[in-house]
């Protein structure tokens, strides 16, 4: 696990619960050095500050991003940075928490986000799921559009997957937060409508998702 934070204490805080959870941790104090250090050390998740000397969150994310690197992001941010969480979030990160923050909460999100990029969710009985041009191969995680491969976070390839499972069930946001990130609604179901914002610009013209108003999202069978 790799922690890039430039708070001592946060970053004391951050060490020493998820190394009681078992995780080997790495930490660097700053952008540039946390993107060597992500690139250099391939770690399974990163625990990423947004506002980072030199090389912020954003930043690095977007680096990793643009070399095909998938390493799940959680990003930590200060309370009032609410345009810094949905730019990360469109950039490619997994999901976010607000200082202060409890520990425990940290862990949790992790092991939810670990679990999504391990392939560990449940899956339907079928492996392949198709809805007009989109094809989802769920056993190897490849999506593809109009026959060529999209690049999905595993979050992406979650929402996408939970309601191409039950094409033309109205999906609200508090169902979708619950079923794909694993918490309740008090997170902010912001963050869904970011992720879905995501899919479709991937997706293009071949997306399936559906807006239903005041509701939620469906997908088209």
């Amino acid at each position: 696990m790799l922690v890039v934070e430039d708070e001592p204490h946060i970053c004391d805080l951050i060490r020493l619960y998820l190394t009681r959870e078992g995780f080997g941790v790495e930490v660097r104090h700053d952008g540039a050095a946390g993107l060597e250090a992500a690139r250099a050390l391939a770690p399974v998740a990163i625990v990423l500050d947004i506002r980072l000397p030199g090389l912020d969150g954003r930043d690095v994310v977007r680096a990793l991003r643009a070399g095909d690197d998938w390493t799940p992001v959680l990003f930590v941010t200060a309370r009032d940075d609410e345009v810094d969480r949905i730019l990360g979030l469109e950039l490619g990160a997994d999901d976010y928490l607000v200082k202060p923050f409890s520990p425990r909460e940290l862990v949790a999100r992790l092991r939810a986000v670990l679990r999504r990029a391990g392939h560990q969710a449940d899956r339907p009985a079928s492996r392949l799921l198709r809805a007009g041009a989109v094809e989802l191969d769920l056993d190897r995680r490849l999506v593809r559009a109009g026959g060529e491969a999209v690049a999905l976070t595993a979050t992406e390839f979650d929402l996408l997957a939970a309601l191409l499972t039950r094409p033309g069930l109205v999906f609200t946001r508090e169902r979708l937060l619950s079923q794909v990130w694993g918490y309740q609604a008090a997170a902010g179901t912001r963050t869904v409508d970011v992720h879905v914002a995501q899919v479709r610009a991937k997706l293009g013209a071949a997306s399936p998702i559906r807006t239903v108003r005041g509701v939620g999202y469906t997908a088209d069978g």
